[in-house]
């Protein structure tokens, strides 16, 4: 199992700076509440001085949008949602104490954070544009076909895991019960990605850690190492 973006994303976005970590025995019976209280309150601490969109991480994501060709009030980034949805409402929907941690972390840092089911996965994880025949389970149960040239994540058999970049995980490899091993993946784009993607997934390391999950150190790429293998 392998996880890269393409030539040509590199060469567009030349200042991503993406993170990924693989963790293992992943379990759903953890007592995550604790830790979620810590990060929600970094976030809205820093919600009550002015909304996600003022945030130069979500203003970077933003752009990115708007160079896809896409509304970014309509298409907001993972990350700009959730925090979104901390300010409107107070908190998050629990799922799974993984994918809780990961959530109430990003909103900390308001930097996208996905988590696959490493099962799900075929091959290899691959950021890049859709040559348009890839299926896509979307979570009302219906199969999409991303439009050619949209940014998703691509495994070995064309199945997509995310469309539109950081904007929605597909149905099909969401983290559930049944997961055992997990990858999880951070990009931002601002100037300070450099140092706060490193930060964020080394917090989530040390967070899983304590849990009792066993991580991986997390690995941030370049367009220089674009690629991390993994096994186990």
């Amino acid at each position: 199992m392998y996880f890269f973006h393409s030539k040509e994303i590199w060469q567009i976005f030349p200042a991503l700076v993406p993170g990924v970590m693989w963790v293992t025995d992943v379990g759903d019976s953890v007592e995550v509440e604790p830790k979620l209280e810590r990060w929600l309150k970094k976030a809205k601490a820093r919600l009550a001085k002015g909304p996600e969109s003022k945030f130069p991480e979500v203003l970077a994501w933003r752009q990115v949008y708007s160079q896809m060709g896409l509304k970014p009030s309509k298409y907001r980034s993972a990350a700009e949602a959730l925090l979104r949805r901390l300010r409107r409402e107070g908190d998050l929907p629990r799922l799974h104490p993984l994918v809780d941690l990961c959530n109430a972390v990003s909103v900390a840092f308001a930097i996208p954070v996905a988590v696959f089911d490493v099962d799900k996965i075929v091959g290899y994880l691959e950021v890049c544009k859709a040559q348009g025949s890839e299926k896509y389970l979307a979570f009302s149960g219906e199969v999409e076909h991303p439009n050619p040239g949209e940014i998703i994540f691509r495994d070995e058999e064309h199945n997509a895991h995310a469309r539109r970049w950081t904007f929605r995980q597909s149905k099909l490899s969401t983290v559930g019960s049944n997961t055992t091993c997990a990858m999880i993946i951070s990009e931002g784009m601002h100037e300070a990605a450099g140092h706060d993607v490193p930060t964020l997934l080394n917090a989530l390391y040390d967070e899983m850690k304590a849990l009792g999950y066993y991580p991986y150190p997390p690995v941030t790429l370049s367009a220089d190492r674009a690629r991390v293998d993994f096994s186990g």
